[in-house]
């Protein structure tokens, strides 16, 4: 069979690019190029979607079910497999009841059908609170202001990247990272016809990033000092009476006393930024035609994370930007989003050791190593991880690590062996890529133009389970429900039929269950759920599954469109300007401003070729920038002593690291990016070869915001000296 080519989308970041990928006559990948009728990427990929071929392709994926004997593995089939879960979970719950099992969810779930569809039946089969992800080691800040602002976590304003004239943008990285929540493809390009249709961006970062060199103008600032900032921008509105609301809000006067004592004057000191600056940028957002604040994970993952976000979009709404053509909008996904029925409320519980509190039912992972170590009902005895690695993504991973070695039982569903994953009693591998169907289900909610795409499995599993299937066997044997039928008593097919009358019988449409299409009920719930959806063909539109299937390089949906008061879910029915959760953390931040800045503080690093753990095993994507390196300002280094190797010391831990000479970083500031620290017993052997170390050593998990619970991995204080 001579080569064919065929379409899907890119599962490897937010950026949701077409690809067009040519296979040969063993169902290999070749090659992989953008899809340049795709209507949203327009062809565009990055080094990671050019190298999927490599990634499906690699020899060092496990394939078969992996059972532990002693210190290694051993192959095992899927029943055999299955049959030890459903005993050993068994056992466990007889022994120290449900609340002693955990499950954590890493990134790539995301970017699946099945973490979208499955996780939450594995979720509520296995009947626990300790419930952790990547979340509240990355965007949870983000979700907790909107879910206080807007009434919902999922409603996210994202920045109408091509309608607007000025963009501010603080700790993000696009031309690095391709965008977080805010699904962009080309947004290099997208940042290009902003300045080239003559509006203006200017870039705040601790680094004078890749994106903050194709900008009109970036503002170094101090590590965590961004709420500063922010606030005394807030504060020049306000006394210059520069504020226009064009959206009903409540809080307006509160935001303004909250904002009175941080005058530019008083946060230079803490932001490094001069005051004049300050009072330009405040100015240039309100004369703007348009204009949009975006800040991303460097924002995010600091010690005021929440507080951050919420004045960004506190200032989309006082310079009359928000929910406006060419400010903060919000997406209208095809499917996937599901309207909350009451408001928002992060703290319905805690966690057993530190009592740091849930939002959108989990719990913090910083205080996952706590929950493992210690004794006590609820103890963690038996912890279930999809596709994570918190060893090299969460904080302080040594700690980590070691717990996990002591767990009475672990199962993993991964594509590796890998620092967490060697851990497992059970490792159960998902197919490749291009045998599993794809639907941006979250990442479409944050996307800055309205557009739907579904890529149907392109190789036969060949006798393998899909990634769907293997998440509702899971589910079942950890429930001690069966777990082994076929067909129509499948758990995959049980769990289908019982979410679908569900949703049908919610919808007043029960008797229209054989109008559902589909390969099977997995595609049958995506119909569904198009149907159902803004667009759908039973809510007065057109969409279905069928649609998608017939423009198999995806369908534009139309710019964003103004959303509000729709889409809120406050009491009050308006936008909260001043939630009392986010007021009560003002003060900390005022006790901040006079406090002395340590002398040298730790920063984090996005790489191009580089997402999170996972990517460091394909050797094209290893190596030039993609390092693991400590960047360091040569001024920093000739008074610190530096040579070729520092050691770098936080409450944490210690690490020695290369040095990377760059005046590309603030003085004072070290930046090492995250996701490296391989080990040598993981069977990942480009990852191996090519370790660096765990920046994650040096995060302590004993310091969170103090709102969302998320890990402070940004502006965390160290000392640096030679090796």
């Amino acid at each position: 069979m001579a080569p064919r080519t065929l379409l899907r989308t890119c599962p490897l970041c937010e950026a949701v690019c077409g690809l067009t990928l040519t296979l040969g006559e063993d169902d290999r990948v070749l090659s992989a190029r953008g899809d340049r009728e795709d209507p949203f990427s327009k062809g565009f990929v990055c080094p990671k979607g050019a190298s999927f071929g490599q990634l499906d392709n690699d020899p060092d994926l496990v394939t078969t079910p992996l059972i532990r004997d002693g210190a290694g593995f051993r192959e095992a089939g899927w029943d055999e497999a299955f049959d030890l879960i459903a005993a050993r979970f068994a056992e466990l719950a007889a022994a120290h009841g449900s609340g002693a099992s955990g499950i954590y969810l890493g990134n790539p779930n995301a970017h699946t059908v099945a973490g979208a569809l499955y996780l939450p039946a594995l979720i509520r089969a296995l009947s626990t609170r300790h419930i952790y992800s990547a979340s509240t080691a990355d965007q949870m800040p983000k979700q907790v202001a909107a879910g206080l602002m807007f009434g919902d976590p999922l409603t996210v304003p994202v920045p109408d990247l091509d309608r607007t004239d000025f963009l501010l943008m603080l700790g993000a990285n696009p031309l690095e990272s391709n965008g977080s929540l805010c699904t962009a493809p080309d947004f290099p390009g997208r940042l290009k016809a902003l300045r080239a249709r003559g509006g203006k961006l200017v870039v705040v970062d601790p680094r004078a990033t890749r994106t903050a060199a194709l900008a009109d103008q970036h503002l170094f600032i101090r590590p965590g000092a961004d709420a500063y900032l922010l606030f005394a921008v807030l504060h020049t509105l306000f006394a210059e009476d520069l504020v226009t609301v064009t959206v009903e809000v409540d809080g307006l006067d509160e935001l303004r006393a909250a904002a009175q004592e941080f005058t530019p004057e008083s946060v230079v000191a803490r932001t490094g930024v001069p005051a004049d600056i300050i009072r330009a940028l405040a100015r240039e957002l309100a004369a703007a035609p348009t204009a949009a604040v975006y800040a991303r994970i460097g924002t995010c993952t600091a010690e005021f994370g929440t507080v951050t976000q919420w004045l960004v979009d506190a200032i989309n709404a006082v310079t009359g930007n928000l929910d406006s053509p060419g400010g903060a909008m919000f997406a209208t996904a095809a499917a996937g989003g599901i309207a909350r029925s009451r408001p928002f409320r992060p703290g319905r519980w805690t966690s057993r050791v530190r009592e740091l509190p849930e939002v959108m039912g989990e719990l913090p992972v910083a205080t996952l190593a706590d929950e493992i170590e210690t004794p006590g009902p609820g103890q963690i005895r038996a912890l279930v991880t999809v596709a994570g690695n918190p060893v090299l993504s969460a904080p302080s991973g040594a700690r980590l690590d070691k717990g996990l070695a002591g767990l009475d039982f672990m199962v993993s569903v991964d594509r590796y062996v890998n620092e967490t994953t060697r851990h497992a009693h059970v490792i159960l591998p998902p197919p490749r890529s291009v045998q599993s169907p794809h639907y941006d289900f979250a990442l479409l909610q944050f996307a800055v133009r309205n557009y739907a795409r579904y890529s149907q499995p392109l190789v036969p599993l060949d006798g393998r389970p899909s990634e769907s299937a293997v998440l509702a066997r899971l589910a079942a044997a950890v429930s001690g429900q069966p777990h082994a039928g076929t067909g129509a008593e499948s758990p995959l097919a049980v769990v289908d039929e019982l979410v679908i009358a569900g949703m049908l019988h919610k919808a007043g449409m029960s008797d229209r269950r054989d109008e559902l299409t589909g390969a099977d009920t997995t595609e049958q719930r995506i119909d569904l759920m198009l149907k159902l959806g803004p667009y759908g063909a039973w809510n007065g539109g057109e969409l279905s599954l069928r649609t998608l299937l017939d423009n198999p390089h995806g369908i534009d949906l139309g710019p964003l469109r103004p959303r509000l008061p729709g889409v809120l879910r406050t009491a009050s029915k308006r936008v909260e300007l001043a939630p009392p959760q986010l007021l009560a953390d003002v003060d900390r931040l005022s006790a901040g401003l006079g406090a002395t800045a340590p002398e040298m503080v730790l920063i984090g690093r996005r790489q191009l070729r580089s997402n999170n753990s996972w990517m460091h095993n394909i050797a094209g994507l290893v190596g030039g920038s993609n390092r693991c390196t400590l960047q360091v300002h040569p001024d920093d280094a000739s008074r610190l002593g530096l040579g070729e190797r520092a050691e770098i010391t936080s409450a944490a831990g210690a690490l020695t690291v290369q040095v990377e000479l760059t005046q590309a970083i603030m003085p004072g500031v070290v930046s090492l990016p995250h996701g490296w620290g391989h080990a040598d017993s993981v069977t990942q052997s480009v990852a191996s070869a090519n370790a660096g170390v765990n920046a994650n050593v040096l995060t302590d998990d004993s310091v969170v915001d103090a709102i969302s619970g998320t890990a402070v991995f940004n502006g965390v204080p160290v000392t640096v000296g030679p090796a």
